[in-house]
Formats: structure tokens, sequence, C-alpha cells
């Protein structure tokens, strides 16, 4: 299949959270990559790395979209999106980052939607109805692929 996206990020420290939501992804066969990092500092790391490697590097691929959990220990989504803010723009200009969170905080909401680099806040768990509706809003012309989630 081709068209698909070239890498999905998934930040979130709960690892039963990560292996559900990676699960979906590859059952969707959307993407050629997904990368899991357990933090923030832990997905900076890696966005650094993408940055410097060139873009066919299957060790470290730039994604395409992040998934973002704000409740983290060490480094929690916002704090996140403070230093994300300072990467190259050359890797941010296409990302497209959904803030996918258990935090049932209105203000949550209201503070992801002001901030420019944020495209999405979904609850968790990441469900096929919302993969579906980020694909056809972010990826429509990935969609075909996208079908069988």
């Amino acid at each position: 299949m081709k068209n698909k996206l070239n890498c999905v990020l998934l930040v979130d420290d709960d690892e039963p959270t990560n292996f559900l939501n990676q699960m979906l992804v590859e059952e969707t066969g959307c993407a050629q990559h997904i990368q899991v990092a357990q933090g923030g500092e832990i997905a900076l790391d890696y966005l650094t790395n993408s940055e410097d490697a060139t873009m066919n590097d299957d060790n470290f691929p730039c994604p395409d979209l992040i998934f973002l959990d704000i409740n983290m220990p060490v480094m929690n989504g916002w704090e996140f999106l403070e230093k994300y803010r300072q990467l190259k723009i050359k890797h941010k200009v296409k990302v497209v980052l959904v803030m996918l969170t258990t935090s049932l905080f209105p203000e949550d909401k209201l503070r992801a939607e002001a901030i420019p680099e944020i495209s999405g806040f979904e609850n968790k768990p990441l469900t096929p109805e919302a993969w579906e509706r980020i694909m056809q809003k972010y990826f429509p012309d990935k969609v075909e692929n996208s079908q069988s989630a």
C-alpha cells in the first residue's frame, strides 16, 4: 500500500495505553512506522534525532502524526509542548499533533485549543472512530487505506 503516513508517534507514560493505541494504528495499515515514547523527554529525544536524520532513515522516521498525553511524570504534555516549540521548523511544519488524554478538566481542552501546534483533542483510549475522524480531517489523501479501522 502506498500513500501511508510516514510515522505515528505515541507519547504516553502508560504502557497498556501505548500497546492498545499501537495495535489500533497497526490494524489500520495506515502508517509505515509507529514509534512509542514513554514520556515527553523520550519523545523530544526521538524528534531531535528524526530532525537530524535523512528523510529515508528507518531508525528515526519523521512523524506525520503525534498523539500526546497531558498527565505524565517528569515532563507532562504542556511542558513537552514548550520544548517542542523550540525544535527546528523543518520538522514541525507537517506534523499533526493531537492531545490524547483522560483529562476531564474543561480547562485542558480550552488550553489545547489556544495552542497553535495542537491540531486536535481526543479522549483516551483512541478508538477506531476517533482514528477515522483524524484521518478524514488531516490526511484525506490517506483515508482509503484506513477503511479497515
